[in-house]
């Protein structure tokens, strides 16, 4: 699954994604399910960044119940699913960040470990969006991709956030493209060389802490 990630470098996505504009975005250590979230999709003028609740809520839906357990979409069912069907054949973006966190259990208690890339660049996370429309307001939201973890992953954690290949960026973004089938192949675990990972504080166990004490190495003992 994905429960927490990280934008630490707002400022280099505008490049990586291909933004025509960029709003002025805060450094991110420890982004929690239900917090608004960036997420990048198609605009006729171009890629269009947007805030997003993190948790879908299916436009069918009768409240905007926030409560929805949908911050995960599994990539196997993802195109069967009530509240994820439509959403993937019409709804798709990239979710931005810089860095993943997964708990991994060590002698009886949950050790957080950052995931990311070898070289530090930003990525897209897999992702689908919908609007829900209510008397108060629209609510927009999104949800985070997941697939079995590859070899690299694997001794952490089962599952992981699928991390498109910026190859395939404008196929999953294209509104026209309804090819299940074909976006389904996109949804694998990225090549094991790709990313690093190191243990990192338990304060990231908490949702409130923020900042480089989320994301700095730590050594075994010093939390022991």
């Amino acid at each position: 699954m994905c429960g927490r990630f990280a934008l630490k470098n707002p400022r280099a996505i505008k490049v990586a994604f291909g933004l025509e504009e960029m709003p002025d975005l805060p450094p991110r250590y420890n982004i929690a399910p239900s917090q608004d979230i960036a997420i990048v999709r198609f605009s006729p003028a171009g890629r269009h960044l947007s805030l997003a609740h993190w948790g879908l809520i299916p436009s069918w839906a009768k409240e905007s119940d926030k409560s929805y357990s949908t911050i995960n979409a599994r990539a196997e069912t993802v195109d069967s699913k009530p509240s994820f069907r439509v959403p993937f054949r019409d709804h798709r973006c990239l979710i931005p960040a810089d860095g993943f966190y997964e708990w991994h259990e060590e002698g009886g208690v949950k050790q957080p470990y950052h995931i990311g890339r070898r070289d530090r660049a930003p990525f897209a996370l897999a992702g689908l969006w919908d609007l829900w429309r209510g008397p108060h307001g629209d609510v927009l939201s999104c949800s985070v991709i997941v697939t079995g973890a590859n070899n690299f992953m694997r001794p952490l954690h089962e599952r992981m956030p699928v991390i498109l290949d910026p190859a395939d960026y404008e196929r999953w973004l294209d509104p026209d493209n309804h090819d299940t089938a074909a976006l389904k192949q996109l949804l694998a675990p990225p090549p094991d060389d790709w990313l690093t990972a190191w243990r990192v504080s338990r304060q990231l166990n908490n949702p409130r802490h923020e900042g480089k004490v989320c994301d700095e190495p730590v050594d075994p003992s010093d939390e022991a």
